[in-house]
């Protein structure tokens, strides 16, 4: 990963912090817990990834920044939400996320709930507003694409195939459908944006697609490795909860070795989808190789 990398990936983390704070409701008035909830939630420590790739891709075509902005932080807003209720106990049941408390441990369980719900609720009001695009037809564009890759045809359908993973054995095609349902359709969506937000051609729409598909996939099978062989400590949870709850996952079906060759095959894939914009998408090409080796 080169100095420009790291630069690009800690300048779209920046932005969006910013943006998202000035979003967000203030911790205000008698609903302040659950304003400080949301707060603590959307505005931690991460990555940012998602909104890196829409930003990242608005730059590629030449897309107003405002509006990538926006969207970005409403896709924020959702993935913290997803966090939020992944860590509750009737979920995941994790107690540490990012090195820190989990909202449920941080505040308490009901306000986490809410917490989430309200976050969901804001990326909705922020995609919905004028100031991401002055058609309301393109709005209504981006408000449906996160619903879809949201709901029961994505992350949300994707966590209940996960929680039946815990009781029921699935084979290597149910694993990965939920594995682009609960992890790959937010980052599909995330190089979408760019491309509801400004016309573009259909082969350059099919190649961020194909990118993305491939993207999200290798995504979710690195954080299967990391579940298996990762250090608790730098990925800032707990590790080995997958093989502890019986859970299928590319690594137990295929080993860490042949896990890890699916991931690298993916990340090719992903790679020569971006052949059509030549050296103006290395930066998305070193994102591939910053997914692959990431330890948290």
């Amino acid at each position: 990963m080169t100095d420009t990398f790291e630069q690009h990936l800690n300048e779209a983390a920046d932005r969006v912090t910013v943006a998202l704070d000035a979003l967000l409701p203030r911790a205000e008035g008698p609903e302040a817990h659950l304003n400080s909830a949301m707060r603590y939630a959307a505005l931690g420590p991460g990555k940012r990834l998602r909104p890196f790739l829409a930003v990242e891709v608005g730059r590629l075509l030449n897309v107003d920044e405002r509006g990538v902005l926006r969207a970005a932080c409403a896709l924020e807003c959702v993935h913290a939400y997803s966090l939020i209720h992944d860590d509750l106990p009737c979920m995941d049941d994790d107690d540490m996320r990012r090195g820190r408390p989990t909202v449920h441990k941080a505040y308490d369980e009901a306000t986490a709930v809410l917490a989430g719900d309200a976050l969901q609720a804001v990326a909705y009001e922020i995609l919905a507003h004028p100031d991401t695009h002055q058609r309301g037809s393109v709005r209504a564009r981006l408000v449906e694409r996160l619903s879809r890759a949201s709901g029961p045809y994505g992350m949300v359908g994707g966590q209940m195939i996960d929680i039946l993973a815990e009781t029921q054995t699935f084979d290597i095609s149910v694993v990965t459908r939920m594995h682009r349902m609960k992890t790959g359709a937010l980052i599909s969506y995330a190089v979408e944006i760019g491309t509801i937000l400004k016309d573009v051609e259909d082969h350059v729409r099919r190649a961020l697609e194909g990118f993305a598909h491939d993207l999200g996939l290798a995504y979710q099978i690195t954080d299967d490795l990391l579940d298996a062989i990762g250090d608790q400590d730098e990925m800032g949870k707990a590790a080995g909860k997958d093989a502890g709850q019986g859970k299928a996952t590319f690594v137990t079906i295929l080993g860490g070795g042949g896990a890890r060759e699916r991931s690298r095959h993916l990340a090719a894939q992903a790679k020569d989808h971006l052949d059509p914009f030549g050296a103006r998408a290395d930066v998305l090409r070193e994102a591939v190789d910053f997914i692959l080796d990431r330890r948290s």
